[in-house]
């Protein structure tokens, strides 16, 4: 899997000493078994979420966060590596965040601050009770900021807890919502959507003026000015909620197919291996293993 290339590279381009090369052949041997043991036979198979769980394991295992980013950026370069010789053309570790203060990993946010910016929310209010109902959605359901907003009614299955998205390269899927999501997306339609709109006909959920729906920096700034009033960092995006869904099943103990066929991965080359993966399975998966479910 490309992994002695790798460590040739480094030891003749690089010129790193033997026991830098050696400390980079035990992290890739971990995370080589990882795959293996996931059935991943192909780097082209990796994406985020494989990384995402990778770093669950890795933590279930006991190794502290300091550890935890070194082998992050010990497999951050080799997916460089495999980039720069076009063996690959996409990096599924780049969306995941090593900050330089503290290598705190992820970038995510805890069960703790979901419920604390949830709850911060002024449902007595039209706009709360959207911007309520916006985030419940795309934590609960791990989506991405475009599929949000653009969300229809007709999307939305409140009675079965589903909701229908149109993902990248026009994938359709359904996710499974939690009672929660599906509690306050309820209490919008009923007493707060008709009353933003002001008898302007809309087929979009989430309305902005005039019955458009919102734009991604105006959910970003709602978002980054919610979590100031919860007393919460606003050093997050919405893309934060998506790898904290993805995590937060992850470390309950959902599996690593059920949570990528939720988020859409459907980029990657082996879209087969969704195809045995059950509605019925996904949607007992997301109630047995979701914080907000």
């Amino acid at each position: 899997m490309y992994v002695q290339d790798y460590l040739d590279y480094l030891m003749v381009e690089k010129g790193l000493a033997p026991n830098s090369i050696t400390a980079y052949a035990d992290d890739l041997a971990r995370y080589v078994d990882f795959l293996e043991g996931q059935n991943i036979e192909s780097h082209r198979d990796v994406d985020t979420t494989v990384v995402l769980a990778w770093l669950v394991k890795l933590s279930r295992k006991g190794l502290s966060a300091k550890s935890r980013a070194r082998h992050l950026i010990t497999v951050r370069g080799f997916y460089r590596y495999l980039n720069q010789e076009n063996i690959l053309s996409h990096n599924p570790v780049k969306e995941v965040d090593i900050p330089k203060a503290g290598l705190s990993l992820p970038k995510i946010m805890s069960t703790r601050e979901i419920s604390t910016l949830l709850d911060s929310f002024d449902t007595r209010k039209p706009r709360g009770l959207r911007n309520a109902a916006m985030v419940e959605i795309i934590y609960g359901a791990g989506l991405r900021v475009s599929e949000l907003i653009h969300l229809e009614c007709r999307d939305l299955n409140l009675d079965a807890n589903l909701v229908r998205v149109m993902g990248k390269g026009s994938k359709e899927r359904l996710v499974p919502l939690g009672t929660q999501a599906c509690t306050v997306a309820r209490e919008y339609l009923d007493q707060g959507r008709e009353e933003l709109l002001k008898g302007i006909q809309s087929p979009w959920l989430f309305v902005a003026r005039a019955g458009k729906p919102m734009t991604r920096q105006a959910f970003w700034k709602l978002l980054k000015k919610q979590a100031l009033t919860a007393g919460l960092s606003p050093n997050f995006s919405p893309h934060t909620l998506r790898h904290s869904f993805a995590t937060h099943l992850l470390e309950g103990g959902a599996d690593l197919r059920s949570v990528q066929a939720m988020l859409g991965h459907s980029d990657i080359s082996t879209t087969q291996i969704y195809t045995h993966i059950s509605r019925d399975y996904l949607i007992q998966m997301h109630r047995q293993f979701h914080p907000r479910s």
